[in-house]
């Protein structure tokens, strides 16, 4: 403890070479004596600083003069330190670093906590980012993507006629206007199979951060009623509405797009945007984010007709498709988890809604 003798090397601070000395420990400082210098010095406490233990390395002194003790006898000096009272707030560290198991344990934790971030953190951190991110950057998002779509073989000009279009285009706006938002919805009627049969997205239907709608022929095709089609336009419209899409987008592409977002540094918005479309198109939505969607859409559906059935039996024959079918990397809608418990929840809406 104190009174305690410790060999070890001084440098004065002025020159590269080291000479051997010994350091005695007393209560109120400590006492150098170099032989070859013919120095022999007491420091007080307040002149003297130790540098914390790092396991492996020489402990080191230091003087209030520039000059430096360094010695290997770490035991006689972390007594010193205790009974002293110095560096008391990085002991737990030391005995962490010299105990594996305590290593290990802290490793574990620290995965514990990335896989938590990752799970928990990390959707909440997209969504947030998704929430504050500008109008006009999510339209930048809508026309990168419709690009892509268009430069490729997903979809082609639509085959339906004028009047249908009209038709459709013009149920859409009240939904549209129920949905709200104050989002600039835009209803795009396009060829899910521009190479024919089995190319392209299909039957499909989907959202876009800004508002752009995407349905294809073949869905409406597929459609026994437009009263379905508005129950499947409702609920992407609840996509837009809760940014499902974006904060999907920011989880997929990661951390370092998220934190842009949120410091609002969006100069290189058209840079992102060049990479959202495969993110958007190929991200899918979670269960939590159907649940939401549907729920929007089954509001929107007992308000207008007064039941949930028609969307139930879209989302029905959809599945019974995709069995079919092999699936699309771009096949949104289909690729909805969970379809028999999204029916069952329309179903329980209704129920709920009956007098």
């Amino acid at each position: 403890m104190t009174g305690d003798a410790v060999p070890g090397v001084y440098f004065d601070g002025r020159r590269s070479r080291d000479y051997p000395a010994t350091l005695t420990l007393g209560e109120q400082g400590v006492t150098l004596s170099v032989p070859d210098l013919g120095l022999t010095r007491v420091w007080s406490a307040a002149d003297v600083s130790v540098d914390p233990a790092i396991p492996g390395v020489r402990r080191v002194v230091k003087f209030s003069d520039g000059g430096r003790y360094e010695t290997a006898q770490d035991a006689a000096l972390s007594a010193w330190e205790r009974h002293t009272g110095r560096n008391r707030a990085l002991s737990g560290v030391r005995w962490l670093e010299s105990r594996w198991t305590a290593a290990l344990g802290a490793l574990v934790l620290a995965v514990l906590a990335v896989a938590a971030f990752i799970a928990f953190g990390l959707p909440a951190l997209a969504q947030q980012a998704a929430a504050v991110t500008p109008r006009s950057v999510l339209a930048a998002f809508d026309r990168e993507t419709l690009k892509v779509l268009s430069s490729g073989d997903y979809v082609g000009p639509t085959r339906l006629s004028a009047e249908r279009q009209a038709q459709l285009h013009r149920e859409f706006r009240d939904v549209a206007v129920w949905a709200g938002g104050g989002y600039p919805y835009t209803l795009l009627l396009r060829n899910g199979e521009p190479g024919g049969e089995g190319s392209g997205i299909g039957a499909n239907a989907f959202a876009l951060p800004g508002g752009t709608v995407v349905m294809t022929d073949q869905l409406v095709a597929l459609a026994r009623s437009d009263r379905e089609l508005m129950g499947v336009l409702a609920h992407e419209t609840g996509h837009v509405t809760h940014r499902h899409g974006l904060a999907g987008v920011y989880q997929g592409l990661g951390l370092t797009l998220v934190s842009t977002v949120l410091t609002g540094d969006l100069v290189s918005a058209s840079t992102f945007a060049a990479a959202v479309p495969a993110a958007l198109l190929r991200g899918g939505y979670s269960r939590a984010a159907e649940t939401q969607a549907d729920e929007v859409a089954g509001h929107y559906m007992l308000q207008r007709y007064a039941s949930t059935r028609p969307l139930q039996d879209i989302l029905a024959r959809l599945e019974s498709q995709d069995g079919d079918e092999s699936p699309s990397v771009f096949d949104l809608l289909r690729s909805h988890p969970g379809t028999p418990q999204r029916i069952e929840h329309l179903k329980a809406m209704q129920r709920a809604a009956l007098p």
